[in-house]
């Protein structure tokens, strides 16, 4: 009995993580390190047993298929989880980051007991999972935000360049066979991905619905990450060219992170800012490399 009640009260809320989602975000260490925090959110509620016991094969399943696929989802005794890779990572570099997210889930959501859902998203990767029936929100709710401090105030073609590198991203991802796209438009660098197991015309939605919720939380900011709950997008523009090593990313001063839903973030900004470029320029040379 006293387990039934501890289901139904799980199963009565109606956000999967909306009431108790709290972020982190750690200091990068390296623009090339997939495994930073970007945010975690976990459930209020405990994993009540038996399923607390078959926390662990779920996630153990998830992680052995991270050497070899960068996308995968299973329900097992109740359980349900998910990890996503970003696209341009490899097998080997996936796998670490799984690894990564196991390895932290107790310690962020943990505290004795599991909680009974739970996501972490890392620069490279994330990994979810939840007790079926856990209401989860909608495919395109916003999860978490962090917009460049800088503003272009000059306008300069800013808003043309954004809405045309988001319209690359929508028909990008539809059409790469792996839901992701990272390109450019005039100096405007545009990441997006969907997760792994939308059909193609959603994932379009998904990032359309991503870059209109960009435009509306972070109007001219330089750089964003918006993350939903099936798709994320992210943007940097750099109006007098890519910078140096030696140049700050939004070209001048140190970028500070507005407010998210949670909580005051600092360090994401510059993160994504260092990922797109470098993802666009790994892109570039690998273009090149096969033409010859």
């Amino acid at each position: 009995m006293g387990t039934h009640k501890t289901k139904h009260h799980t199963h009565s809320h109606t956000l999967l993580f909306l009431t108790s989602l709290f972020f982190f975000v750690s200091i990068p260490t390296s623009p090339a390190d997939n495994t930073n925090l970007i945010y975690k959110g976990c459930a209020d509620q405990k994993m009540p047993d038996p399923y607390s016991q078959n926390l662990k094969p779920l996630l153990s399943s998830l992680v052995a298929e991270s050497v070899q696929k960068g996308f995968a989802a299973t329900t097992q005794n109740a359980l349900t989880g998910a990890f996503q890779c970003r696209g341009d990572l490899t097998s080997s570099d996936c796998h670490s980051c799984v690894s990564k997210i196991l390895d932290m889930l107790g310690r962020l959501c943990g505290g004795g007991e599991p909680a009974a859902a739970a996501r972490v998203q890392l620069s490279g990767c994330y990994l979810r999972y939840e007790v079926v029936g856990f209401k989860q929100v909608p495919a395109t709710q916003l999860l978490y935000k962090v917009c460049g401090s800088r503003r272009v105030v000059d306008g300069g073609g800013f808003e043309a360049r954004r809405d045309a590198a988001f319209g690359m991203a929508e028909n990008g991802v539809q059409s790469s066979g792996n839901l992701f796209y990272t390109g450019s438009y005039q100096s405007l660098y545009v990441l997006g991905q969907c997760e792994g197991n939308l059909g193609n015309a959603d994932c379009g939605a998904c990032i359309r619905s991503a870059a209109e919720q960009t435009k509306d939380q972070c109007g001219y900011s330089i750089s964003a990450q918006v993350y939903l709950q099936n798709c994320y997008i992210s943007y940097s523009f750099y109006p007098n060219g890519v910078p140096t090593s030696s140049s700050s990313s939004e070209g001048g001063g140190h970028p500070h992170a507005e407010r998210t839903v949670a909580l005051a973030v600092g360090g994401v900004a510059a993160l994504g800012f260092l990922i797109v470029c470098m993802l666009f320029l790994k892109s570039v040379f690998k273009r090149r490399g096969g033409k010859r």
